[in-house]
């Protein structure tokens, strides 16, 4: 029998997901939404296959159990602990992540 886990935001990873589609929505609506769409499959493909984000590089992150999902220009940063999958934070590909976590 498959395992599935719980997926849980933390609030600031909800914050992130509102701002990020805020800022899409500005120019494209439609953008936004499919944005959305694409996160959602995404992260809720986390509740059979938790591992399937990469290590991130940084090694502090690492030591701390982070894994990232890569979605168009976009970082999910989240743990596996126990039956949960925790999201932490959610931020462009383009900025210094480590003063985030």
């Amino acid at each position: 029998m498959e395992r599935n886990y719980k997926i849980e935001y933390l609030p600031s990873s909800a914050k992130d997901l509102t701002e990020i589609v805020d800022y899409i929505k500005i120019d494209n609506p439609q953008s936004a939404m499919n944005f959305v769409e694409k996160v959602d499959e995404s992260i809720s493909s986390l509740e059979r296959f938790p591992f399937l984000g990469v290590v991130p590089k940084d090694i502090r992150l690492q030591n701390l159990g982070y894994r990232m999902l890569i979605i168009e220009n976009y970082l999910v940063f989240y743990v596996v602990l126990d039956d949960i999958v925790e999201i932490r934070r959610i931020t462009s590909g383009k900025r210094k992540y480590d003063f985030l976590l």
